[in-house]
């Protein structure tokens, strides 16, 4: 993606469940990505995290954006957003990383341009995951392996990435072993 989490950003566990909060009092259904989609698969937060990725779907992005401005959310405006993928920050230190997808005949969440041809497969949206004890919907654990190996992983995505393949009974990617 394109978008980069701004330096210092913190998303707690709380401002996770407010943005859940939020969409539902919209009837927005979100899927979480990155750092918390890992750790809703894993049922609890595992480590700190600057920013909350979320697929939403591109029909429902118009009402949630409106309830997370009310909430004080603002756009951060960042280079390399598009109106597919871009940042939005809280005044007390929250990001949502915005992934807008809409899907295609075979159920796949396409992101951008269909042409791009990025997309999150019609499977790796039936993830379901748990933080605290809310059942989140998120990327599914041998999809999010997949995404994380689609690029040079830090010490975190090393982490994340064997966590998962341990729950899950996966095979560790060679660059995370």
């Amino acid at each position: 993606m394109a978008t980069s989490t701004p330096p210092g950003a913190c998303t707690t566990l709380a401002d996770v469940i407010d943005v859940l909060d939020l969409a539902d009092t919209v009837g927005t259904r979100l899927w979480l990505d990155g750092g918390w989609g890992v750790d809703a698969l894993l049922g609890g937060q595992s480590r700190e995290h600057g920013d909350l990725d979320v697929a939403v779907e591109a029909k429902n992005i118009g009402a949630f954006l409106d309830v997370l401005m009310d909430g004080g959310f603002a756009r951060v405006g960042e280079d390399g957003a598009t109106a597919w993928n871009f940042l939005l920050a809280h005044p007390q230190g929250a990001v949502v990383d915005v992934h807008v997808i809409m899907f295609d005949s075979e159920g796949n969440g396409v992101l951008g341009p269909s042409e791009a041809g990025i997309a999150y497969p019609a499977a790796s949206l039936t993830g379901r995951g748990k933080l605290v004890e809310r059942s989140v919907d998120c990327i599914a654990a041998e999809w999010m392996v997949q995404f994380h190996d689609a690029y040079a992983g830090d010490v975190k995505d090393r982490a994340d990435v064997r966590a998962l393949c341990e729950r899950f009974g996966l095979e560790i990617p060679e660059q995370y072993r």
